[in-house]
């Protein structure tokens, strides 16, 4: 992929303005947080870019560079302990035309998702920068949004997870319902939301070996692995791209670059 950023100089800078926007240049002062405390997503806050606009948080997985080595995974199950069988980003082998190749499915953080649609409760939410979001101390254990999700991409706790895994110690833990594992409860990738309003990338992007995965602001146009920023638009607009299952409507925020055969 085109690197946007040539100096390696201005690499960390860029990146902080990338997913800070506003804060960004506090960051680079030595300001830890790259979003102004009070932003963490929790469904009654919002936080803003340096346009003025809501953000818009994306994904961008390339699978040209995929190995299928499962360090994402890894990284995502030390980052939030859940039950071993549950891999919030799962890495799928697949065959088409011929072809060999692997796809790592979070969840999609659709726009129009139907989880939200059927949860009776108000349990799975949209956060007003746009991420799916369940509140596990609302959660009713229907599992409703689990038969209604297309991409697999939820997970029921059917016994008691551990208790001393959680978020309760981490800089931006205030995100609604997110602090701790219940039994009974659905869970999910939730892009790493505790994380925002820190220096750092949700866990699978800085597990990643091959650095396939990047994530950022759509709204303002920069996505990050880490060593690189690149511009999600003209990414979008210059090389085939594509999002799974998109013909369903559900606008997913999760966008692939396909393998080249």
């Amino acid at each position: 992929m085109e690197n946007d950023v040539p100096d390696p100089r201005r690499r960390r800078f860029l990146i902080l303005a990338a997913l800070g926007g506003a804060g960004a240049a506090a960051a680079a002062l030595g300001v830890k947080s790259l979003i102004p405390n009070g932003s963490v997503p929790d469904g009654n806050q919002t936080s803003k870019n340096q346009t003025g606009r809501r953000r818009r948080w994306a994904m961008l997985i390339d699978l040209r560079r995929c190995d299928g080595c499962g360090k994402c995974t890894d990284a995502c199950q030390l980052e939030h302990g859940p039950p071993s069988e549950q891999e919030w980003i799962k890495v799928y082998q697949r065959v088409e035309n011929g072809g060999m190749y692997f796809l790592p499915r979070p969840c999609m953080h659709c726009e129009n998702a139907p989880c939200v649609k059927v949860c009776p409760v108000g349990a799975t939410f949209h956060s007003r920068d746009g991420l799916v979001l369940i509140d596990e101390d609302t959660c009713i254990g229907c599992r409703y949004c689990m038969a209604a999700c297309p991409y697999d991409a939820r997970y029921f706790n059917w016994g008691e997870p551990d208790t001393k895994v959680g978020h309760d110690d981490l800089p931006a833990a205030s995100v609604r319902g997110h602090s701790h594992h219940k039994r009974g409860v659905v869970e999910k990738c939730m892009f790493c939301a505790h994380r925002i309003g820190t220096e750092h990338l949700p866990a699978c992007v800085e597990g990643c070996p091959m650095q396939a995965i990047y994530f950022g602001d759509a709204n303002e146009d920069f996505l990050s692995n880490g060593p690189e920023v690149i511009r999600l638009s003209r990414v979008l607009s210059t090389q085939q791209s594509f999002r799974f299952k998109e013909e369903l409507g559900t606008e997913p925020r999760v966008y692939y670059l396909p393998v080249r055969r």
